[in-house]
This record gives structure tokens, sequence and C-alpha cells, in this order.
């Protein structure tokens, strides 16, 4: 395999006076050339230290990153030519510029020749419905429409290698469509383009990844497929239970016997429990404790399993869960 992005044993240590948190613990990644290639966790797990150390950002405490066959402690200058960085709610360069002079400035920080740039940039902006916002001021753009300006900054000089964070964060459903579509497009372009997508959505991993992998307080507990991941959960029913606020249960279901994961999550006023039963015969004992609390039973299905199954099953816990702990 090609290698577009390699780490070895890459640790990342924040020190203060009084304590060292570790925020990478050994990360061992290979990622192929041409793969979308996603980080999946929740906030705090180590993703965003992990794609700034990547992007030459950050240096490691310790351990190796090769980026494009690149070190990315001694060779950051010729590397920064050859890659972009895009993170969602970010909100660089200048609001009093508008949309078409904010993106050409970027293009000359890179080196871009004038007019090859203003093509490039026209040629996005009408890819990416912003065309009619050329002539915006960037502070007057909305959420989505500065995600998609940011975007398009990150495309102009056709990196060999794109890396993502959180890129749909706080988008509407259809910004965040616009994004996701305009990746596969850019890479349908060219299948030596290598994305590297950080997210804790679920869903957005499984529909545009190639692979992932699934991190944990700075340590990756598994990669894969997205089928692959969700296979690890194949042999469990899962089961969706809804129902009405009451006292905490999540830690009684989950000392019932059969019951290999649980989560929770609130919405709508109702309390939304996912279970990993390694039986259908584990629903009697759930029942049990349900009806024991008093709780009405608002919903209740079984499924086939998702990405957020298989975190429940390495993990033990959901990704809110995680992410409160």
């Amino acid at each position: 395999m090609d290698i577009a992005v390699e780490t070895r044993a890459l640790r990342r240590v924040y020190k203060t006076r009084s304590q060292e948190v570790v925020a990478l613990d050994g990360v061992d990644l290979r990622i192929g050339r041409g793969e979308r290639f996603g980080v999946l966790g929740p906030n705090g797990a180590g993703k965003t230290t992990l794609i700034k150390i990547l992007v030459t950002l950050l240096l490691p405490s310790s351990g190796a990153a090769f980026v494009d066959g690149l070190d990315v402690v001694t060779q950051f200058r010729e590397l920064r030519h050859r890659i972009a960085m895009v993170s969602g709610g970010e909100n660089v360069g200048f609001g009093m510029l508008k949309v078409k002079e904010q993106l050409w400035m970027f293009s000359q920080f890179y080196g871009m020749p004038s007019n090859p740039a203003k093509r490039r940039i026209a040629e996005l902006l009408e890819r990416l419905g912003l065309s009619d916002a050329a002539d915006r001021r960037v502070s007057g753009l909305s959420s989505g429409m500065r995600q998609k300006m940011n975007l398009i900054r990150g495309l102009i000089t056709n990196p060999r290698i794109l890396f993502l964070d959180e890129p749909t964060v706080a988008l509407d459903v259809g910004a965040a469509r616009d994004v996701r579509d305009e990746v596969r497009r850019w890479m349908a372009e060219d299948p030596t383009r290598t994305v590297i997508l950080t997210t804790h959505y679920m869903m957005e991993a499984d529909e545009l990844c190639d692979r992932v992998a699934i991190v944990n307080r700075g340590r990756i507990v598994a990669q894969g497929t997205p089928s692959e991941l969700k296979q690890q959960v194949q042999q469990n029913a899962i089961v969706d239970i809804q129902l009405s606020p009451g006292r905490r249960l999540l830690d009684a279901l989950r000392e019932v016997d059969g019951v290999a994961g649980a989560s929770v999550a609130e919405q709508d006023g109702i309390d939304r429990f996912t279970l990993l039963l390694s039986s259908d015969a584990a629903l009697g004992g759930v029942m049990r404790i349900v009806e024991g609390s008093g709780r009405e039973i608002r919903g209740l299905q079984k499924r086939e399993p998702t990405l957020e199954d298989a975190f429940v099953k390495l993990v033990g816990r959901g990704m809110a869960e995680e992410e409160q702990g």
C-alpha cells in the first residue's frame, strides 16, 4: 500500500504546574494514498491533537509522524506546500473583505499566480453554490456559507492530502450534505488524493469514510471499514427503548445478565436507551428493571447495528456519556 500518512507510537502530553494530561498515548496509524480515512471519537479523545501534529501545528512529545513521506518535525516547510487543513466553525481572515477577496488573499499566502488562482476560486464558488455570494462581505455570511468558503480555501491549491477537522459541526443538514458531496467530488477527480476526517458524528463517518479509527482517551481502540467495525456487534441484538423521564436506570440495566453494553441520550424529553444484548433472552431482565422503575415505555424496536453501537461495545458506554466523563 502506498502510504500517505503514518504514525509510530505517537504521543503528546500537555504539562501544567500541577498535572500532566496525556492527549495521545502511543498512536500507530497507516493511511493509504487515495483513502478517505475517518478518525472517530468523542470530544477530548485526542482527534484534534492528532491532526495538529500531522499538519505541523504541534510537536509530538515522542514517537514519529510522516505525511506524504515527509517527517512532520524536520521537513515541515516542504510538507506545508502539499497539505491543507479545514476546521469546523473557524473564523479565519477578515470580515470586512468580500468572499472572493478573502479567498484570493489565501491563495497568495500559498504563492499561487494571481490569474490561475482567480479562475480556480470562481470554479469552486460555482461548484459549492456560492457564486452569488462572491461579492458579499465575509462578516455577512451564514455559518453554512462560511464553512463552504473555508472548504474552498482548503481546495484552492489542490493539496495532495486534505485534513478536515469536524468540518460539519453546527451546520444544518443541507450545508453538511453539500460539504460531504464536494469532498467526494474532489476525491473522484484524482485517485491519489487523500482525506483525513475527524468527527464525532457516527453517521458522517459511516457515509463518507473508506476506513475508520475509533479513538478514545488518546488511544486507538479499533480500526477497519465501517462494515468491519459494525460486524463486531453483529452477534448482539440491538434494542432501542424510549422511556419517560425518571430515576437513573443506566447502571442497573448494565448489570442485567446478557447486556453487553448500554448507553442513553435525552431527546425531546424522552430518554432513549440503546442496549446491546448477547441474546434476545436478556430482554426479559431489562423489562423487569424498566417496569420496576415506574417509567412509561414510549417505544421499543430491534434494529441493525451502527458505528455508535460498535463504539458502545468497544468503549463500554456511548459517545455522549464518554464526552461528559
